[in-house]
C-alpha cells in the first residue's frame, strides 16, 4: 500500500535516495551528499555509472568524473609541493638571518668603545648596501647629557611621541619611506634617505630607536619580515651599557 502523506511503500520507510526518488521528492545537493556519505561503497555497486559520469569543464566543455578527481588531485599535489617549497625558502631565509646575526653579535661585543660598536654596526650595514644604521637613545632612560660625549644620540620621546603614534601605532617597527621633519628629527645629517626601517629598543620598546636607512624609496615597505629587526632591538641594549648607564 502506497501513501504518500506518511512516506510508506509496502510498509517500508522511505528514507533513503531510492524512497525519495519514487515518492517524486526533489533532492537537493545536501540530501545526495548525505546519501553518498552514509553509502560509501555506491560508486562501487556503480561502477560503471562513475565512467559515464561527466563534469562540466570550462575549456574542455565535459570531463569524466574520474579525470575531474584526477586533475583535483594534481591541483593539490602541486599546491603542496608549492607551500613544501615557501617552507624550505623560508628555513633557509631564516638560517641565513641567524647567522648575520650571530655575526654582527660578535663584532659588536668586541668593540672597544661606543664610537667603536656605533662605527661596527654602520659597516655592517653598508655591507648589505644600506646607507647607514643609528641608534638614537631616549634622553629619559639614558645618562647621556653634558658633558657626555653622545649627547647627539639623545631623543627627546616627546617630540618623538606624535611620530611613533603615527608611525607605529602599537608595533614595535615600522618599514617605510619618512617624511622631511621625520628625517630631520632622527637623522638630522642624514641625505637621500628613501625609506627607512625603525624598531624601538628593548623587550617594552621604551630606550630608544634604531633605524637603518636606504637610498632606494622601494627597499623598505610594510609587510617585510622583522626577525631580525625584533632581535637587533632586543640584543643592543645591553651591548650599549657597557658604556651608557641607564636612569
Amino acid at each position: 500500500m502506497f501513501t504518500t502523506d506518511l512516506f510508506i511503500y509496502d510498509g517500508c520507510d522511505m528514507k533513503s535516495y531510492e524512497g525519495q526518488a519514487l515518492a517524486g521528492i526533489v533532492l537537493d545537493d545536501d540530501a545526495v551528499m548525505q546519501y553518498l556519505l552514509q553509502n560509501p561503497d555506491f560508486f562501487i555497486r556503480n561502477a560503471r555509472l562513475v565512467e559515464q559520469m561527466h563534469i562540466p569543464h570550462p575549456v574542455r566543455g565535459t570531463v569524466s568524473l574520474v579525470e575531474w578527481q584526477l586533475a583535483r588531485q594534481r591541483n593539490q599535489i602541486g599546491q603542496l609541493e608549492e607551500e613544501i617549497t615557501l617552507l624550505m625558502e623560508q628555513a633557509g631565509l631564516n638560517e641565513v638571518l641567524f647567522n648575520r646575526l650571530l655575526q654582527l653579535q660578535s663584532n659588536l661585543a668586541a668593540a672597544t668603545s661606543l664610537q667603536d660598536m656605533l662605527n661596527r654596526l654602520q659597516r655592517w650595514a653598508r655591507d648589505f648596501g644600506l646607507a647607514g644604521a643609528n641608534i638614537r637613545l631616549f634622553t629619559d632612560r639614558w645618562q647621556i647629557g653634558a658633558p657626555s660625549d653622545f649627547t647627539h644620540l639623545g631623543l627627546s620621546r616627546h617630540a618623538f611621541e606624535p611620530m611613533r603614534i603615527q608611525r607605529l601605532g602599537n608595533e614595535h617597527h615600522y618599514l617605510g619611506s619618512l617624511n622631511g621633519p621625520e628625517l630631520l628629527l632622527l637623522l638630522p645629517q642624514a641625505k637621500l634617505v628613501g625609506s627607512a626601517a625603525l624598531s624601538l629598543l628593548g623587550k617594552d620598546g621604551d630606550l630608544g630607536v634604531l633605524i637603518f636607512s636606504s637610498r632606494d624609496t622601494q627597499h623598505y615597505q610594510q609587510g617585510m619580515g622583522t626577525v631580525m629587526l625584533n632581535q637587533l632591538a632586543i640584543l643592543l641594549p645591553s651591548l650599549l651599557e657597557r658604556w651608557v648607564e641607564p636612569v
